[in-house]
């Protein structure tokens, strides 16, 4: 099992962070940016659409050759995880993302808010749980 790729997306539908964990053919930034973009569009639009309280809107995309879960907080921001088909934890993952960026981007003091995402201790951590969660270490645990 096999996490590809993971993306955070603000809350106007801007890609502020990629970063690709496996070795899969490499998009083009521009076309990275697009996909953003469109598909958080079409969350948006589904999770209009959707009869229920919980208007997140996509949250999960299965396909033959890949799954892409979505987490979206209440501060709007779009936690994307693009993996293997049979990959499990993926909702664990993606709320521990969004601690790591809680904890390493927004309390960055050189950080602004919906500019691309550069800081050093957020993608070690993330790259860490990221190769924990291929090795099958992954418990979920929220520690």
């Amino acid at each position: 099992m096999v996490v590809f790729t993971v993306m955070i997306v603000n809350k106007a539908g801007s890609l502020l962070f990629d970063k690709d964990y496996a070795d899969i053919p490499k998009l083009p930034a521009n076309e990275k940016i697009m996909l953003a973009s469109t598909f958080h569009g079409l969350s948006a639009i589904a999770g209009q659409l959707s009869p229920g309280m919980d208007n997140s809107g996509i949250q999960i995309l299965e396909a033959d050759t890949f799954k892409l879960n979505s987490f979206m907080p209440a501060t709007g921001m779009n936690f994307i995880v693009v993996s293997d088909p049979g990959q499990t934890g993926l909702d664990q993952l993606l709320r521990k993302t969004y601690s790591l960026y809680a904890d390493y981007v927004l309390k960055n003091p050189f950080y602004s808010l919906d500019m691309p995402i550069r800081c050093e201790l957020f993608e070690t951590n993330l790259k860490e749980l990221v190769e924990s969660v291929d090795r099958g270490h992954w418990r979920g645990s929220s520690s």
